[in-house]
């Protein structure tokens, strides 16, 4: 889950519904920044499912009874979290070899912690997953296959940009982890070679610099908002079971 709170409602995100909103970042892209179009349709495709091992997480929120909201994306038991990414990998490699390769190096990206046994076994079962597909790219395969990676991190952290935020913040209340732009994008800028960066204009438009798409384009988010009175009342899974989602409508300009 992602997870927005305000006073009186927990805005709920799930995982595999931001990853949709990656994938239309990618396949809006400007299409000239790929010279070589191999496994370009396998790298989008790839976007659009990078979470799908979340989608039985996330079907119910579990609930964090420290900090009082349920567990997100970032807090998840590792114990559960790594169980579940090999499933979705597992998945993206039966329809999408490529693509599970570069989901797979996306989610060893994280800093390892060596005292996480399951971290760590994952670490070393998706190096392997990696080390038999990737020696059967050549080097300029290598170079793509690099590039590809880039795209995919640049549309995840967009992505979370657009569901972390609260719609319409300012620059200066932004959460942290993007003010400064997207960390990697430098190779989609070869103007300024300078990283890519957002700006919430209102409440549905966002204004990406340089812009990276091939034109300006709408799309959408899934949400669900649940009243915190109504959770103490009956408890988030049934208070998030008879919420309906709606739609964060979300408009991209230069």
């Amino acid at each position: 889950m992602i997870i927005r709170t305000n006073p009186d409602e927990i805005i709920l995100i799930r995982q595999h519904d931001h990853g949709f909103l990656a994938g239309e970042f990618a396949k809006n892209f400007r299409k000239d920044v790929f010279e070589d179009k191999t496994y370009l349709k396998e790298c989008i495709d790839a976007i659009y499912e990078h979470d799908r091992g979340w989608i039985g997480l996330d079907k119910t929120p579990i609930w964090n009874d420290v900090k009082g909201v349920p567990y997100t994306f970032i807090d998840c038991p590792s114990s559960l979290r790594f169980v579940f990414y090999t499933l979705g990998l597992n998945e993206i490699e039966n329809a999408n070899p490529y693509g599970a390769i570069l989901c797979s190096k996306h989610f060893i990206s994280f800093p390892l912690n060596q005292e996480d046994k399951g971290m760590v076994n994952f670490y070393k079962q998706e190096l392997d997953r990696q080390k038999q597909f990737l020696k059967t790219l050549t080097k300029e395969r290598h170079a793509m296959f690099d590039k590809h990676y880039k795209l995919l991190k640049f549309c995840d952290e967009l992505s979370l940009y657009a569901c972390m935020n609260e719609p319409g913040v300012t620059k200066k209340e932004e959460i942290n982890l993007f003010k400064e732009g997207f960390e990697g994008t430098e190779i989609f800028n070869t103007v300024t070679n300078k990283r890519l960066t957002a700006e919430w204009i209102d409440k549905e438009k966002i204004r990406i610099a340089p812009f990276p798409f091939e034109s300006e384009c709408k799309t959408h988010v899934r949400y669900k908002s649940i009243q915190k009175n109504r959770i103490e009342e009956i408890g988030i899974v049934k208070a998030d079971a008879e919420a309906k989602f709606q739609r964060q409508e979300l408009h991209f300009v230069r």
